[in-house]
């Protein structure tokens, strides 16, 4: 007889206690942030790299770089078979400026030599003479400016191509800062100063700590009362102390189902296909990656 009134009385308990969790919230999850790894971008020895874990960086902030001597001295190296190249071209004005000379001296001939003609002072042999010599002229001077206008081309290809290669140099500069891409807050490290980093090695992981998600899992029949912009009640664990309350947005719904997670609970826990959805929070330092969470669907 005592026996079974313990059991009934634990029994009690139980359902009790069942029936004052149900209905506490709708889905569960856990919080989650954006994360970026940052890469190199080059290779060389890492000269300088002033972060570490938790510090909290701005978007586009320097925090070190990859040595990038041999880089600048290429660039020199460049920059002055450019100067040497530059100084290859012809200026065509100058170079043709006796010829054009020689050739208005023919023409003033000819102009002079058509009058005798005209007078009968000359003969037209003579004349005829200075019109070939002026044709001769001419034609020297069309392929003389030919042959400088196809050297000054040729010339100006190679400055292209030399300034082509410092283009690509600069970049190269300028891809060995190592610079966080987002602003948030360092989660990991993954080298040290003074070591040799190749490009595509992970340097560091920096993540969004002041806008974080909470990736529930929802119900068929929930998954009808709930639109992408939806406000929503948002529980994060507070120890001891219980939970502390968030304002949320849904702001993605997956949509495809898939298995219940084993670690996540939902409202109905019989319910084998689920779906995904992810609530946006706004951090006030206390949501922490990892930690579990629960969302609460507002009645319109």
């Amino acid at each position: 007889m005592k026996a079974t009134t313990c059991f009934l009385w634990g029994m009690a308990v139980c359902l009790l206690s069942c029936g004052k969790g149900e209905g506490d919230y709708d889905a569960s999850g856990v919080f989650e942030t954006t994360e970026v790894t940052v890469s190199a971008r080059g290779g060389g020895e890492i000269m300088r790299f002033d972060l570490e874990e938790g510090d909290h960086l701005e978007a586009g902030e320097v925090v070190g770089y990859i040595d990038t001597v041999q880089l600048h001295l290429k660039k020199e190296e460049l920059l002055g078979n450019l100067l040497a190249t530059d100084s290859r071209r012809y200026d065509v004005g100058r170079q043709i400026a006796s010829l054009r000379q020689e050739i208005a001296t023919q023409k003033r001939e000819q102009q002079r030599y058509e009058n005798l003609v005209r007078v009968e002072a000359a003969n037209q042999k003579q004349l005829d003479d200075i019109n070939s010599r002026l044709a001769v002229l001419e034609k020297q001077l069309a392929a003389q400016i030919e042959t400088l206008e196809n050297g000054n081309r040729s010339v100006g290809g190679q400055v292209l191509m030399l300034e082509a290669q410092i283009g690509q140099i600069e970049d190269q500069i300028v891809k060995s800062l190592i610079i966080s891409p987002v602003k948030g807050a360092v989660l990991s490290k993954y080298a040290e100063q003074g070591e040799l980093a190749t490009q595509g090695r992970s340097l560091f992981k920096v993540g969004d700590l002041e806008n974080m998600y909470l990736r529930a899992y929802i119900t068929a029949p929930q998954l009808t009362s709930l639109k992408v912009g939806q406000p929503v009640k948002v529980y994060a664990d507070e120890g001891e102390k219980g939970r502390r309350e968030y304002e949320g947005t849904i702001s993605w719904i997956s949509d495809q189902a898939e298995f219940t997670p084993k670690t996540i609970q939902t409202r109905d826990e019989r319910a084998n296909l689920v779906y995904a959805v992810k609530v946006s929070v706004r951090n006030d330092g206390y949501i922490k990656r990892g930690m579990y969470g629960e969302i609460k669907i507002m009645n319109n």
